[in-house]
């Protein structure tokens, strides 16, 4: 018998949507799209708080100079320093001979010889006779080199500058006595010795030594 061909099928995607079966309520109208809002008028609001003026800037010389404050006391200066006495009794005739020991005694103690100075009430030391005898000049050139134990008199010992040391050998002349050992005392950095009577020392300073 004769084949008869087959219809074509054809998928529901093809034939599009399914009509719905009739019914007693019709379809609803579409809704149209809503377009964009228009923008709401702008209300007057209340006004914000006001922001201040930024001060002006104030230059350096604007600026008044800080008052200082109160200070409390000042502190008290510290004391000058005084010179240790020390006494060795000896007579006019022995006060050099004493003198002379006790310079050396000091620089076995370390002293450097430019530390001290020796003074004298009545005869010169040996040293200073022989160095002045080259002259004045080259007597204090020594003197102002500092480089040794230096030795002179009361009548010219107010030349002489300060050192850690002073040594003066009452060997003689009150009058000049009493004027060289407070001299000698303002000399004296650290230490005075004293060679000679200690009642005469003792009334010269005004203290016990």
């Amino acid at each position: 018998m004769p084949l008869i061909p087959e219809e074509p099928q054809i998928h529901e995607s093809a034939q599009g949507p399914r009509a719905t079966p009739a019914s007693g309520r019709t379809a609803p109208t579409p809704r149209p799209v809503p377009g964009p809002r228009p923008a709401a008028p702008s209300r007057p609001g209340r006004p914000g708080p006001l922001r201040p003026t930024p001060p002006v800037q104030r230059t350096q010389r604007d600026v008044a100079p800080a008052k200082p404050g109160p200070s409390g006391p000042a502190a008290p200066a510290a004391p000058a320093a005084t010179p240790q006495i020390q006494l060795i009794p000896a007579s006019a005739e022995g006060a050099l001979d004493a003198a002379d020991e006790a310079v050396d005694l000091l620089l076995d103690s370390g002293r450097a010889p430019a530390d001290v100075l020796v003074i004298t009430t009545g005869s010169q030391h040996p040293w200073a006779e022989h160095e002045l005898s080259f002259g004045e000049a080259s007597y204090w050139a020594q003197h102002d080199a500092g480089d040794d134990v230096f030795y002179t008199d009361a009548a010219i010992a107010s030349r002489a500058a300060s050192r850690p040391v002073v040594v003066v050998a009452v060997n003689g002349g009150s009058a000049a006595a009493a004027t060289a050992l407070p001299l000698a005392h303002s000399r004296a950095g650290a230490l005075l010795i004293v060679c000679g009577d200690p009642q005469q020392i003792n009334s010269v300073l005004g203290v016990g030594v």
